[in-house]
C-alpha cells in the first residue's frame, strides 16, 4: 500500500469517502498512458522469495504430482544459485527451519535436496555442515525433540551419504544411552535417546534404493539388537503414568503399553518383512518416465557427513522427560479406523503429528489444517478417503486401508491431552486445536470426536482421575464452542445412578462447567427432561440469597448492619463495634466468638461484592487486613473463612474457587486450611460424597499446583547465578510443600481404606465401596504429584552439575576446533605463498630449466 501512496495520483487527494480501489486503478491507467500501452506491469518476485513460498507450501496440494513439485523447486534454486547470493543461505536455513516447525514435510524437503544434489552438490555440503553444528548445539542444550527432527532430515538423506552415514551417529548415541542406564535404572535421558534412535531408523532405511537397503540391513539389525536391551526393560516410572486403572478382577487395557517397547517390537517385525515401510513417502523416487532425473539421482555425488561431537555428559533439557505409554481413544472398534499398535505406521504417523502439534503451538489454525491434511504427507493409499463415514469402512475390501485420517488426527491430539504427568503446553491449547479442526472440516471431524467422547465416557470409571477431569474440562469447553449441543439422550439412564458413580459425577460436573461458560437457563434448554432436575432453581439466580435477610438467621440484624457499613465504606471503628456485639452474643450462646464474627463478616463482604467477580475482588482488597487478622486469630476462624465462601457461592462453585485463589494470594488462607476443609470438613459432612464433586477436586488440585509452582520458581531461580534466593526461604517452601502432601496422603489414605471416622457406621448399600474407590483415585493423583516434585528437586541439582560439565567439555572442543582451523589456515597461507613465489620467479625468468635451454 505504501507503494501506491507514494504515487502522484494527479492531485486527487485522499478524502474519507474516496474509493481507494478506484484511485489505484486510475493511477495505473495514468502510468500506462504515459508508457503508451494499455497492459498492466507485472512484477516477478525475486527467486529467494518464490522458493520460500514454494518450500513452505510443499506437499500441501494433493492435486500436484510430488515429483513435479520437487523438480520445480530444485530447478528454480539451482538455476539461480550463481546469481542470487541471498538465495544460498536462505534456502538451507529455511529447510532446517521447516524440518523442525513442520516435520510432516521433512521427506519432501529431503527430496528437493536430493534433486538439488544432482546439479549443485555444494548446496548439500553447506546444509550438512549447518545441520551437524545444530545437532551438536541441541545435544548440549538437551533439546531432544530438535535433535530427533534434525536426525530425521539427515536420515532421509542417507542415500547421498558416504559410508555408514547416520548409523555412526546413532551408534554413538546408543553408547551414551547405555552409560546412563547403567548408572541408574530410573534414568529417562537414556530412554529418550533410544526412542530417538528407533524413530530415526525407519527414515534411514526408506532413504535408499533396494541395493542400498541390502547394505544397511546389517547395520540396522545390530542397532535393533542393541536397543532391545533398554527398550524391552519396563521403566520404574511407568506405573506412575498409567492412564487406566482397572477394577478388581479386570484386566489392564491393551492400549497401556510402553511406547518404546512397542516401537522396538514394531521395528523388529518390519525388519523381518524387508523394511517395506509402506506408510512412508519416498518423494526422491521418480517415475521411470523421468529418465534423465532418475539417471542423475543414481549418479549424484555422495557426501561425507560432518563429524558430530556428542558430549560425554548429556542434560535433561528444558522439558522434563518421562516414559510414555501408548493410548488410543479408538480402541475396541469392530473396524480399524486408526493404525493398530502392532503396526509401525501407528508410531511413525503419531510421532510426526505430535511434533507438529507441539511445535506449531503459536498457530493453532495451521496446526489444525495440517492435521486434517495428514494424508498428504504419507504414502498414497495409507489412509481411506477423507470424510468416509465410519459405517462405510466395513465395505472397504482388503488390501485397501480403513484408516480414517480424521480419526488419526483426533487420536493424536487426545494423546497429548491425556499425557501424564503433564502435556508440553497448556491444556486449553489442545482444546483449541480440536475446535479449529472441527470448524475447518465439521462433517469429517465431528463424527470422529463423537466416537472418541463415547469411548472415554464408557471408560470414565477406570480412567486416572486427573485424566477424567481433563476429559470433563475439554468436553464442556468444546460444547460451549458449538452451541452446547450433544446427544444427551444416550446417557439418560445414568442420570438415575448414585451421585458417587463416576459416570453420574461426570454428567453433573460437565453441566456445572457448562453453566460457568454460559448461564443456567440456556444450558437447561439444551438438556432432555430427565436432566432438568440436575439444575436446581437456585442455579438460575445471578446472585445468591443473602442469608441475613432472613430474621430467623442468627445475627441477622448485625449482618445487615455490617453489609450496609461495607457498602458505604464506613470507617473500621463502626464495623468493630458491630463485630464486638456479635462476639458477645456468640459467647452468650456458647458459640465460638471468632468463628461467628468471621462468618458474618466474610458473608457480608461476599454479598457486597456479589454483582461480579471484579466487585468481590475489590471488596476483598478493601477488607484484606481485617480478613488476614481473622484468619490469623485461630485455625477455626481461618477454616470458617473458606466455609463462608463455599457456602455463599455453593450453587456457583466456579466463583467460589476464584475467590479462594485470591484469598490464598493474600495469605488470608493457607494451603493447609484449604486441604483440611475439602478433605476433612466438607468430605466428612457428606460422608465422603464430596470426593465425587468436580469443584472439590479442582480446589485441591489448584492449591497443590500453586504450592508446587512456588517451589519450582524458587529452585529454578537458585540455579541461576544472577538470581539471589535466600536458602532459608527455599527450604521453608519445600518443607511446607512436603507437609501439604503428607496432609493430603493422611486424609485420602483414611478414605481409601475406609478407616475415616465418618465411615465407621454402615452407610447406604454400595456407597462405602464407591467412597473407597474415590479415595484411591484421589490418592493416586497426589502421590504422583508428590513423586514428580521430589524428582524435580533431585533432578534440579543434578542438572546444574551436568550443565557445568557440558560447558567445560565444550570449551575444550571449541578450543581444539579453533586450533585445527588455525593450522588449516596457516597451511593454506603457506601453500598460497609458495605458489605465489614460484609464479613470480617464472615471470622474472628465474626458472632454471628454461635458462639452460637458452
Amino acid at each position: 500500500m505504501a507503494d501506491y501512496d507514494r504515487r502522484g495520483g494527479g492531485g486527487r487527494g485522499g478524502g474519507g469517502g474516496y474509493n481507494r480501489k478506484r484511485r489505484y486503478r486510475d493511477d495505473n491507467e495514468d502510468d500506462n498512458h504515459y508508457r503508451g500501452n494499455n497492459s498492466r506491469r507485472r512484477y516477478d518476485a525475486p527467486p529467494h522469495v518464490r522458493i520460500r513460498k514454494q518450500l513452505i507450501a510443499i506437499a500441501e496440494n494433493p492435486m500436484v504430482e510430488r515429483h513435479d513439485e520437487i523438480s520445480q523447486i530444485a530447478n528454480l534454486f539451482t538455476e539461480n544459485w550463481d546469481d542470487d547470493v541471498l538465495l544460498r543461505g536462505n534456502f538451507t536455513d529455511l529447510v532446517l527451519q521447516l524440518c523442525v516447525e513442520q516435520p510432516l514435510k521433512t521427506p519432501f524437503l529431503a527430496g528437493v535436496l536430493m534433486v538439488v544434489n544432482t546439479n549443485k552438490p555444494e548446496a548439500v555440503d553447506l546444509l550438512l555442515e549447518k545441520v551437524a553444528r545444530l545437532i551438536e548445539d541441541k545435544l548440549r542444550e538437551g533439546e531432544w525433540r530438535d535433535v530427533k527432527l534434525y536426525l530425521k532430515l539427515v536420515g532421509c538423506l542417507q542415500g547421498v551419504l558416504e559410508g555408514e552415514g547416520v548409523f555412526g551417529v546413532l551408534g554413538e548415541l546408543f553408547e551414551r544411552a547405555v552409560g546412563l542406564q547403567t548408572a541408574s535404572s530410573e534414568d529417562t535421558i537414556g530412554t529418550e535417546i533410544v526412542k530417538i534412535i528407533l524413530l530415526t531408523l525407519p527414515y534411514v532405511m526408506a532413504a535408499g534404493s533396494p541395493e542400498q537397503q541390502q547394505q544397511w540391513q546389517q547395520n540396522a539389525a545390530e542397532l535393533l539388537e542393541n536397543t532391545a536391551i533398554i527398550a524391552s526393560e519396563p521403566h520404574p516410572l511407568q506405573a506412575v503414568i498409567e492412564p487406566y486403572h482397572p477394577e478388581v478382577g479386570e484386566e489392564n487395557p491393551s492400549q497401556s503399553q510402553s511406547l518404546i517397547s512397542l516401537l522396538q517390537a514394531q521395528l523388529q517385525v518390519e525388519a523381518t518383512q524387508g523394511w517395506a515401510l509402506s506408510c512412508l513417502p519416498r518423494p526422491w523416487q521418480f517415475p521411470v518416465s523421468e529418465v534423465e532425473t532418475v539417471a542423475k539421482l543414481a549418479s549424484a555425488k555422495k557426501h561425507v557427513l560432518p563429524a558430530i561431537v556428542i558430549p560425554k555428559t548429556v542434560v535433561t533439557g528444558p522439558r522434563p522427560l518421562f516414559p510414555e505409554v501408548y493410548i488410543s481413544v479408538y480402541g475396541q472398534q469392530e473396524v480399524e479406523s486408526v493404525p493398530p499398535p502392532t503396526s509401525l505406521a501407528s508410531s511413525l504417523i503419531r510421532d510426526a503429528l505430535l511434533d507438529t502439534i507441539n511445535v506449531l503451538h503459536f498457530n493453532r489454525n495451521a496446526t489444525a489444517r495440517q492435521l486434517i491434511e495428514v494424508d498428504c504427507y504419507f504414502a498414497p493409499r495409507t489412509f481411506a478417503l477423507r470424510g468416509t463415514p465410519f459405517d462405510r469402512l466395513r465395505d472397504i475390501e482388503k488390501p485397501k486401508s480403513t484408516w480414517k485420517p480424521e480419526d488419526v488426527a483426533v487420536d493424536a491430539v487426545f494423546t497429548q491431552l491425556f499425557l501424564l504427568p503433564n502435556p508440553e503446553h497448556k491444556l486449553v491449547y489442545y482444546h483449541s486445536v480440536l475446535t479449529e479442526a472441527c470448524k475447518l472440516a465439521p462433517a469429517a471431524i465431528a463424527p470422529s470426536l463423537g466416537r472418541a467422547i463415547r469411548y472415554l465416557y464408557r471408560n470414565a470409571p477406570r480412567m486416572d482421575l486427573e485424566l477424567a477431569y481433563r476429559f470433563m474440562d475439554w468436553f464442556s469447553h468444546h460444547l460451549s464452542n458449538f452451541g452446547f449441543t450433544w446427544k444427551w439422550t444416550e446417557w439418560v439412564d445414568d442420570v438415575e445412578l448414585s451421585g458417587l458413580h463416576p459416570r453420574k459425577a461426570f454428567i453433573v460436573g460437565s453441566i456445572d462447567k457448562e453453566i460457568r461458560l454460559s448461564f443456567a437457563q440456556r444450558i437447561k434448554n439444551t438438556l432432555p427432561e430427565p436432566y432438568q432436575k440436575l439444575i436446581g432453581p437456585d442455579k438460575e439466580k445471578d446472585v445468591p440469597d443473602f442469608k441475613f435477610a432472613n430474621d430467623d438467621t442468627p445475627f441477622a440484624a448485625e449482618g445487615r448492619e455490617i453489609a450496609a457499613l461495607l457498602k458505604r465504606k464506613a470507617p473500621d471503628e463502626e464495623i468493630d463495634a458491630v463485630i464486638q456485639r456479635i462476639q458477645s452474643q456468640a459467647i452468650d450462646r456458647d458459640l465460638d466468638a471468632l468463628v461467628a464474627s468471621t462468618d458474618v463478616f466474610v458473608t457480608c463482604v461476599l454479598y457486597v461484592g456479589s454483582k461480579s467477580l471484579s466487585h468481590v475482588l475489590a471488596a476483598i482488597e478493601r477488607t484484606k487486613d481485617r480478613l488476614a487478622d481473622a484468619g490469623a486469630a485461630s485455625d477455626a476462624s481461618r477454616t470458617q473463612i473458606i466455609e463462608a465462601v463455599m457456602a455463599y457461592w455453593s450453587v456457583h462453585p466456579g466463583v467460589a474457587l476464584s475467590i479462594v485463589e485470591k484469598l490464598l494470594n493474600y495469605s488470608i488462607l493457607t494451603p493447609l486450611t484449604v486441604i483440611n476443609w475439602a478433605l476433612n470438613v466438607q468430605a466428612g459432612k457428606t460422608r465422603g460424597q464430596a470426593l465425587a464433586y468436580a469443584h472439590i477436586y479442582e480446589l485441591v488440585f489448584n492449591t497443590v499446583i500453586k504450592v508446587t509452582g512456588r517451589v519450582r520458581q524458587l529452585v529454578v531461580k537458585a540455579s541461576q547465578p544472577d538470581e539471589m534466593v535466600d536458602d532459608e526461604t527455599r527450604d521453608n517452601e519445600v518443607k511446607n510443600m512436603r507437609e501439604l502432601f503428607q496432609a493430603i496422603e493422611d486424609s485420602l489414605g483414611a478414605w481409601a481404606t475406609g478407616t475415616k471416622d465418618e465411615m465407621l457406621e454402615k452407610g447406604e448399600e454400595g456407597s462405602d465401596e464407591l467412597v473407597k474407590r474415590w479415595g484411591t483415585r484421589w490418592l493416586r493423583v497426589f502421590k504422583r504429584r508428590q513423586a514428580i516434585e521430589e524428582a524435580f528437586l533431585i533432578e534440579a541439582v543434578r542438572e546444574r552439575e551436568r550443565k557445568e560439565e557440558v560447558r567445560k567439555e565444550w570449551e575444550v572442543v571449541e578450543q581444539q576446533r579453533a586450533e585445527e582451523k588455525a593450522k588449516r589456515e596457516a597451511a593454506e597461507k603457506e601453500k598460497n605463498g609458495t605458489n605465489g613465489e614460484e609464479a613470480k620467479k617464472k615471470e622474472n625468468g628465474e626458472d632454471g630449466g628454461e635458462g639452460d635451454v637458452e
